[in-house]
C-alpha cells in the first residue's frame, strides 16, 4: 500500500504541473487555432493522464480524458477546426479532471459522487458527433425546456462546463486550518542549484570546524556557545542538504528489465529478474556514476553466466536462470550485489586463457591464490570469449567497470562458485562531498581516513610489543585475536623511515575483504571533512583519494585505503586464520601453511617453528656440501623442503631467500628450512590421508580448499645428515 500512496503521489503531482500548463495553452491555442507545437503538447499531456490513470484503476478519470484525447486528435489531425464551442469543451474537461485529482487525493479514489464527470462527457461526445453546439442551451440564451436551477438535469451543457467541485468546496464549512495539497508539499529544483548549496554547505562545515577550533581555547563563554550553536545548525543544514541529492538506487534499475528481457531473448536464454532494496538511496552524482557500469554487469551475467535452457537441464538445474540484484546500507556505504546462477568462473579455464593471452606468466599463475586469478578479469583486453560479438569479447568492459567505480571510491570484487553461480560486489560510498573521517599524523603532517574503512584502534606497548607482533616472511604482522593481521608503516609508505618508538599506534582498515594494520605516530580526532578533488599532478599517485582543508586553514590529504594496500603488496588475508581455540582443541591442528615448488603447498607443524627469517642469497656458504648462514654468533645448517620432500627447487628466483627457524632441541641448535614463501598460519582440523605419502611427508590433509602436504620435520632433517 504505501508503494502505490507513493505512486500517486507522484501522479497527482505531475498531473497538476501538467493541468496547469495545459490551461495556458489551451488558451493560446483559442488565440492561435492554427499551431500544431501548442495542439500536439495538449494532446500528449491528456495522453499520459489517460494512460497512468488506467495503470492506477481510476475508471471515472480515464474515461474522462479518453474522450478528450479522442477529440484533441481529431483536432491534431484537422479533422475538425478549432471553435469556442470546442475550446469550452476542453476547459470544462481540464476542471473535472483536477476536480477528479483533489478527490483522489482527499479519498485515494475518483468515485467522488460530487464531481459530476457524465455531463462533460457528454458534451465531448457531442462535439465529437458534430452536433451543433450553438442550439445547446446556455445561460445566455435560456430556452422554454431549460430546466430550473432548483430541478438541474444531468443532460444540462452548463453544468458540465463549470468547475464541478466549485460548489462542494464552497459549501464546506472552513475550520480555520490551513491544509497542504500534495501538489504543494513538494518542488521542482533545478539540479545545478542543488550543486551549487552542497558547495556552499560544504564551505560553511569548514567555516563551522574552524570556529569550533577556535573556541576550544577560548575563555569567551558567549563564543563557545555561539560555535556551539553554529556547529549544531550546520550539521543539521548538511543533512537536509544531502538529503536533497538523495535518490533511491530503483531509478538506475528501471531500465535493466527491459535490458534483461531484450538480452535474454537475443541469447536465447530464460531468465527471471529479482530485484530488492530498490529504495535503497544514493547521491544522485553516484547514481549517474554507476548507470553504465551495473548495465555492464547485468549484460556480462546473462552472457558469461545464465546457461542456455538445454545446458542448465543436463545439469539439473531449472531451465530459468536467476538473476538477482540486491542493493542495502553497509557501514556507511551502499553495497549493490549482482548474482546469477549460472555456470561460475572456473579459475583454471581464467589461468590458462591469462596465461595464453601473455596477461601473467605461469610462474606468476602459479603464486595465486583463487580470488587473485579470479581478479584477472579485470586486467585490461581479458576476455574469456572465444569470439568477438556485439555483446563481449573484445576484453573492454571489466577494467573499465572497475576504473569507473574506484574513480568515485567504490570498489567492486567477484566471487564464484563453478557451476553453482557468480555473484559481483559493488561498494559505493552514499555521497562524495562530506564524509566522517579519522585524522591521523605522520611526520608532522596531518592525513585523513574515511570512517567507512575503519574497523578499530590499537594501541600496543611494552611485553605486547614483543609478543604480539612478529616477522613473516619479512613482513610485519600483528598477531590480534587470534587473527594474523598485514601491518604497514605510514611513514614507510609516504617515502620515510619508521621512527623509532616503544609502543605502536595500529589503525585497523577494511576494504572488501581486504583487512590489514596502518601504522601511525598520531591520533588526532574525528571530524567531518569536505572532500576536495586533488590536482591532475597527484591523481597518478595511488595512496591518496583528495584532500580537505582542517580547521586551521591548513591542508590535509586524504588516504586511499585500497590504494596503500596495493603499494604495500598486502594481499587478502583470512579474517579467521587463527581463530581461538574452543572446546573441541584436541581436533585442530595449528600449522604454517607454505608455498613450495610452483605453487604447491605444504605444511609445517607450528609447534616445529622457532622464527620464520629472510636472508640475502649472497650469505649462503658452503660447509663441506651442506649450505650454511652465519646466524646469532653461530652457524645455521640449510635444508631445502622441495628438495628434502622430492619435488624441484624454485627458490633461486629472488635474491632472497625465505628460511623457517626449526629449534632441534639438542646440542646442534637449530636447522633453517628453506621455502618459497609463507601463504599462511592456520588452526584447523585435520583429516590426515597416506595420499601423497613418502620420506619426509606424513600425508596429505585439506586445508583451506587445497590439497596440503605435511611435512615430518624430524625426517627431513635426518635425512639432510642433520642431527636433530
Amino acid at each position: 500500500m504505501d508503494d502505490d500512496a507513493e505512486i500517486i503521489a507522484e501522479f497527482l503531482v505531475e498531473s497538476h504541473e501538467n493541468l496547469d500548463r495545459l490551461d495556458r495553452d489551451l488558451v493560446e491555442l483559442e488565440r492561435d487555432p492554427g499551431s500544431r507545437e501548442r495542439l500536439s503538447s495538449v494532446f500528449r499531456t491528456i495522453h499520459t493522464i489517460k494512460g497512468t490513470s488506467g495503470f492506477l484503476a481510476l475508471n471515472r478519470l480515464e474515461q474522462l480524458t479518453h474522450v478528450g484525447e479522442t477529440l484533441l486528435s481529431r483536432l491534431r489531425d484537422g479533422e475538425v477546426a478549432m471553435t469556442p464551442p470546442i475550446a469550452e469543451g476542453l476547459l470544462a474537461m481540464v476542471d473535472t479532471v483536477r476536480a477528479l485529482l483533489d478527490a483522489i487525493e482527499r479519498t485515494g479514489r475518483d468515485t467522488d459522487p460530487a464531481v459530476a464527470v457524465a455531463p462533460v462527457v457528454a458534451v465531448i461526445e457531442g462535439l465529437l458527433a458534430e452536433e451543433p453546439t450553438e442550439e445547446e442551451p446556455t445561460e445566455e440564451e435560456p430556452t422554454e425546456e431549460e430546466p430550473t436551477e432548483e430541478e438541474p438535469t444531468e443532460e444540462e451543457p452548463p453544468e458540465a462546463a463549470t468547475p464541478p467541485a466549485a460548489t462542494p468546496a464552497a459549501d464546506e464549512p472552513w475550520d480555520g486550518v490551513e491544509r497542504r495539497a500534495v501538489v504543494d508539499s513538494s518542488v521542482r529544483v533545478d539540479v545545478d542549484l542543488l550543486d551549487d548549496l552542497v558547495d556552499l554547505v560544504g564551505e560553511l562545515v569548514l567555516t563551522r570546524n574552524q570556529l569550533v577550533q577556535r573556541s576550544l581555547g577560548s575563555t569567551d563563554g558567549e563564543l563557545v556557545r555561539a560555535s556551539q550553536r553554529l556547529d549544531l545548525v550546520a550539521s543539521e543544514l548538511q543533512e537536509s542538504i544531502m538529503k536533497t541529492r538523495m535518490q533511491p538506487i530503483g531509478q538506475v534499475w528501471s531500465k535493466l528489465p527491459r535490458v534483461v528481457r531484450d538480452l535474454s531473448h537475443q541469447l536465447g536464454r530464460e531468465v527471471e529478474l529479482v530485484m530488492e532494496g530498490h529504495e535503497t538511496e544514493l547521491d544522485r552524482s553516484l547514481l549517474e556514476a554507476v548507470k553504465d557500469p551495473l548495465t555492464h554487469l547485468v549484460r556480462n551475467s546473462l552472457d558469461h553466466g545464465i546457461e542456455p535452457p538445454d545446458v542448465r537441464r543436463a545439469a539439473g538445474k531449472p531451465a530459468t536462470g536467476t538473476l538477482s540484484l540486491r542493493a542495502y546500507h553497509e557501514s556507511g556505504q551502499v553495497v549493490v550485489e549482482i548474482a546469477d546462477d549460472g555456470r561460475g568462473i572456473d579459475p583454471a579455464a581464467i589461468g590458462a586463457v591469462a596465461v595464453e593471452r601473455g596477461v601473467v606468466t605461469r610462474d606468476q599463475l602459479a603464486r595465486m591464490d583463487g580470488r587473485d586469478v579470479l581478479g584477472l578479469i579485470f586486467r585490461p583486453g581479458f576476455s574469456t570469449a572465444a569470439a568477438v560479438s556485439h555483446i563481449s569479447g573484445r576484453g573492454v568492459g571489466m577494467d573499465v567497470v572497475r576504473t569507473n567505480i574506484e574513480r568515485i571510491g567504490g570498489s567492486v570484487d567477484v566471487s564464484s562458485a563453478p557451476g553453482h553461480g557468480t555473484t559481483t560486489r559493488v561498494r559505493i560510498p552514499l555521497t562524495l562531498a562530506i564524509i566522517p573521517a579519522l585524522v591521523v599524523g605522520e611526520g608532522g603532517e596531518r592525513y585523513a581516513i574515511a570512517q567507512a574503512n575503519l574497523v578499530e584502534l590499537v594501541r600496543i606497548e611494552g611485553d605486547d610489543l614483543r609478543r604480539q607482533v612478529e616477522d613473516l616472511a619479512g613482513a610485519p604482522v600483528l598477531r590480534l585475536r587470534g587473527s594474523l593481521l598485514p601491518l604497514v608503516s605510514l611513514a614507510e609508505t609516504l617515502g620515510g623511515a619508521t621512527p623509532e618508538s616503544q609502543a605502536l599506534t595500529v589503525v585497523v582498515l577494511q576494504s572488501d575483504d581486504l583487512r590489514f594494520g596502518l601504522c601511525v605516530s598520531e591520533v588526532h580526532d574525528t571530524q567531518e571533512i569536505v572532500v576536495k578533488p586533488i590536482g591532475r599532478q597527484l591523481k597518478a599517485l595511488t595512496t591518496y583519494a583528495g584532500a580537505t582543508i582542517m580547521g586551521d586553514g591548513r591542508v590535509a590529504l586524504i588516504l586511499d585505503v585500497a590504494g596503500i594496500a596495493a603499494t604495500a603488496g598486502v594481499g587478502a588475508t583470512q579474517q579467521e586464520t587463527a581463530a581461538p581455540v574452543v572446546a573441541d582443541a584436541e581436533d585442530r591442528t595449528a600449522l604454517l601453511v607454505l608455498e613450495v615448488a610452483d605453487g604447491r603447498r605444504a605444511a609445517l607443524p607450528l609447534a616445529a617453528v622457532a622464527r620464520l627469517e629472510e636472508f640475502g642469497r649472497d650469505r649462503v656458504e658452503l660447509s663441506g656440501r651442506s649450505e650454511v648462514v652465519q646466524y646469532r654468533d653461530g652457524i645455521l645448517p640449510l635444508v631445502r623442503l622441495a628438495s628434502a620432500i622430492g619435488l624441484p627447487e624454485t627458490s633461486d628466483r629472488s635474491d632472497r631467500i625465505s628460511v623457517v627457524v626449526h629449534e632441534t632441541g639438542d646440542a646442534a641448535g637449530a636447522v633453517g628450512i628453506v621455502i618459497d614463501r609463507v601463504h599462511d598460519v592456520v588452526e584447523v582440523p585435520v583429516v590426515v590421508t597416506d595420499v601423497g605419502r613418502r620420506a619426509g611427508v606424513t600425508g596429505s590433509a585439506v586445508v583451506q580448499d587445497r590439497v596440503t602436504e605435511l611435512v615430518d620435520v624430524e625426517t627431513i632433517v635426518r635425512r639432510a645428515a642433520v642431527p636433530a
